[in-house]
């Protein structure tokens, strides 16, 4: 619903787009597609996918109609390997990625590309795509992740958004942003091991993982920032992980 939305997080998101030049394109690791293999959006013109149920007409009705970008497609694919799925017409942008650039970029010209979460790999699978990912940021990609560092739907109190979070909930973002800070990512990496502040926080992998993703890409010298903070219902975490 942050898509229709103007709020602090909205506001936030906007005003990181406006300080940062125009990229050449967006790389986006969207939480929603999280399938078992590796595979990137490689079509001109992505359609806007609606990938939830339950919600208002209108938010079905939102379109984000950026442009894909075939050449960033084919790169990422050269930096991976080529052990990487052109996908050209099957997926598109999810709602983890436009309900997010609707507010960075609004008026929908920065070209996008998806990129999924293998579901087979581990984390540090995860982390070794982000780093041989990183030269994109020399050559005008911004690289995102779309997930939440704390997403437990299990516990969100639905209909009451200002909700307190949880203390393992604040504990666990705690943690994990004093180690960002420290440029301590093989905690991070091998999560499931911080005990269960973190398996609360992430109970499942598919929202936590684009974060690694970001990591990886972090250079000697990089800050870290996290310029939109907040939590919704209690147990999601909204804060933003920039690197750079």
């Amino acid at each position: 619903m942050n898509a229709l939305a103007d709020n602090s997080w909205t506001r936030a998101w906007r005003a990181i787009g406006e300080s940062i030049p125009r990229p050449k394109a967006v790389l986006s690791v969207s939480a929603h597609w999280y399938i078992p293999v590796v595979a990137v959006t490689a079509m001109e013109q992505p359609r806007t996918i609606h990938d939830f149920g339950g919600f208002p007409r209108e938010l079905f009705e939102f379109q984000y109609p950026a442009p894909g970008s075939p050449e960033v497609a084919r790169r990422v694919a050269e930096l991976l390997g080529n052990d990487v799925a052109l996908d050209e017409s099957g997926w598109g942008i999810d709602h983890g990625t436009w309900s997010v650039l609707c507010h960075v970029f609004p008026d929908a010209n920065v070209p996008v590309v998806q990129l999924s979460i293998n579901e087979t790999e581990p984390a540090s699978f995860h982390y070794e795509i982000g780093r041989l990912l990183a030269p994109l940021r020399d050559e005008g990609v911004l690289i995102i992740g779309s997930g939440n560092l704390v997403h437990n739907l299990h516990a969100y109190a639905w209909g009451d958004q200002a909700r307190e979070p949880f203390d393992w909930a604040m504990r666990f973002e705690q943690t994990a942003r004093d180690l960002m800070l420290a440029g301590d990512h093989e905690p991070l990496i091998y999560y499931e091991s911080m005990g269960k502040d973190a398996l609360l926080s992430a109970p499942t992998p598919d929202h936590y993982l684009p974060l690694l993703y970001v990591l990886a890409t972090q250079l000697d010298g990089d800050k870290v920032s996290f310029p939109v903070e907040g939590f919704d219902g209690g147990s999601i975490s909204m804060t933003t992980v920039r690197i750079g």
